[in-house]
């Protein structure tokens, strides 16, 4: 076992965790007040929830076995028949690899979250989330990183482009689509020190996800680590300038929302690209992220609350294509063929093009059949009172700060009818 690599692998794993209460801080403060507990919890109860499913049947469906290149078999459920000790990449043991990727678990359906907040029924939301890391995340996994179909196509996903960014990005479509518009839409945040502090934390944990990908403290590590700034640095000025650009003004939500955008779209290239290839992904995930947020998005009247599609399902798509282009064997050696603007021709590209389109099919598809099936027994959306009143208080019973906010939706519930 090498002590230095497994060391880094947890340090790398505890990160990646603590994207976790950093995504609920975010997420709690780009909603309104009385959605603010609602939402941290919505993204925080999801820690227990998928460590529990992740022993009893992810790991065994993800890398256990192979099923017609789709998914694992359950022959290892609860963690039997593993050996934790024996040592796999970097020459650390699989319990720690394990646990690295039930980081990651964690924090993709918590992506999501943000496309429904505040309309939609937190058993709706437990109950999908056990179906959807069932049938969509732990399949993609064994697809990309589990020696399944895309993998054996040659598909390149450094760190969760497509398994994390692009799946949560997809299925928060799906759920806005199905779920539909909020009936009491508004615009007002909760704690803009909620949202720095959210977008700090996620991009420090992001050293873990996109470094701590490499599995072992080597050069692709440090490759990662530098993209992973340079990229996010990128896409943070360039949604600034657009900022500038489209309304005269740089915002708090916009400038953070930027970051996010460029830690999106490097992750599935962070260990195979060069700076300038990073630069450009960062610049263009930025781009294309706000002109669907701001153009798009208003015109085909979706209520993705926020921004979880338009964030990083835009800039996960993007990023796992750019892959195809940036590309590099001479940063790392298991791309096989370097990507088109490095000049090896359409190869790579072809195979990154096509591994994103099965992706956004395989998770648009599933998720919308779960979502219907589901809606057949149990009830969806909370009423309009109890969206009016807020679900901290129709859901939880908990206010974010005081009973005076209750107050004042009971008398809005009261005067209304």
């Amino acid at each position: 076992m090498s002590t230095t690599n497994t060391l880094f692998v947890m340090v790398a794993s505890i990160l990646v965790f603590f994207m976790t209460p950093g995504l609920a801080f975010f997420y709690g403060g780009m909603v309104s007040r009385r959605n603010s507990v609602n939402t941290l919890l919505s993204v925080f109860f999801i820690s227990g929830l998928a460590i529990i499913l992740w022993v009893i049947l992810g790991y065994s469906l993800s890398f256990n076995g192979n099923v017609f290149g789709l998914v694992g078999n359950l022959h290892a459920m609860m963690m039997s028949n593993v050996r934790l000790d024996q040592l796999t990449t970097g020459k650390i043991p699989l319990g720690l690899y394990s646990l690295f990727q039930m980081m990651f678990a964690i924090i993709t359906p918590a992506l999501f979250v943000g496309a429904i907040v505040g309309r939609v029924r937190f058993k709706f939301l437990m109950v999908f989330i056990i179906c959807w890391s069932i049938c969509v995340y732990y399949p993609l996994v064994h697809m990309i990183w589990g020696n399944g179909l895309l993998s054996k196509l040659g598909a390149l996903d450094f760190a969760g482009g497509t398994v994390v960014h692009i799946n949560a990005g997809i299925t928060a479509l799906a759920l806005s689509i199905m779920v539909g518009p909020r009936s009491h839409p508004e615009d007002e945040h909760a704690n803009h020190s909620w949202i720095l502090l959210g977008t700090a934390i996620l991009w420090i944990g992001w050293y873990g996800f996109n470094a701590g990908s490499a599995l072992a403290i080597n050069d692709v590590a440090m490759q990662a680590m530098i993209t992973t700034t340079i990229a996010t640095a990128a896409s943070m000025v360039a949604w600034q300038l657009l900022e500038v650009w489209r309304v005269g003004h740089i915002t708090l939500v916009g400038t953070c929302s930027g970051a996010l955008c460029g830690l999106v779209a490097i992750t599935p290239a962070a260990g195979y690209v060069a700076i300038d290839g990073a630069i450009w992904i960062g610049l263009i995930g930025s781009i294309v992220s706000f002109l669907f947020v701001t153009l798009i998005k208003p015109r085909i009247h979706l209520d993705d609350t926020l921004d979880a599609f338009g964030c990083h399902g835009v800039s996960g798509i993007w990023g796992s294509i750019a892959t195809g282009l940036f590309a590099s064997h001479a940063i790392n050696g298991h791309v096989t063929s370097d990507g088109l603007f490095v000049g090896a021709g359409w190869h790579l590209f072809n195979i990154q093009l096509l591994t994103t389109i099965i992706v956004i099919a395989w998770t648009l598809i599933i998720s919308m059949l779960l979502i219907k099936l589901i809606s057949c027994w149990m009830q969806i959306r909370v009423s309009s009172d109890d969206e009016i009143l807020g679900l901290d208080l129709s859901q939880h019973n908990e206010p974010l700060h005081s009973t005076r906010l209750a107050d004042e939706r009971t008398e809005q519930i009261n005067s209304a009818t």
